[in-house]
């Protein structure tokens, strides 16, 4: 996800991303917000929105790079990632995704 993503550019990579994961049968989305600096209300929606379609899709999530602030205004807006999978890097991802799902690198 890009520094400076809009509301319509969000929305097109959602639907993308379904497209993707449906076409392809991708069983794992790594999703790297880790160049979101801050986000508002709406972008924090399509990411939880996001992760949500993918899982009905069957496709484990994870979150990868949250900033404490995105957290913060995830938490704020009573939004949660339940069932999604975070890592605070795509190496920490990628060493989770080799050990299991019960990888230490993956947070709760």
């Amino acid at each position: 996800m890009q520094e400076d993503i809009d509301d319509h550019a969000a929305l097109e990579l959602a639907d993308r991303l379904a497209g993707d994961v449906a076409e392809h049968g991708a069983r794992v989305v790594l999703l790297d917000v880790s160049a979101a600096q801050v986000v508002d209300s709406f972008i924090s929606r399509v990411i939880v929105d996001v992760a949500r379609v993918c899982r009905l899709l069957g496709a484990q999530v994870a979150v990868v790079g949250m900033r404490p602030a995105v957290a913060i205004t995830l938490v704020e807006l009573g939004l949660t990632l339940e069932g999604v999978q975070t890592a605070l890097t795509i190496d920490d991802a990628m060493d989770a995704l080799e050990d299991g799902a019960g990888g230490a690198g993956w947070h709760a």
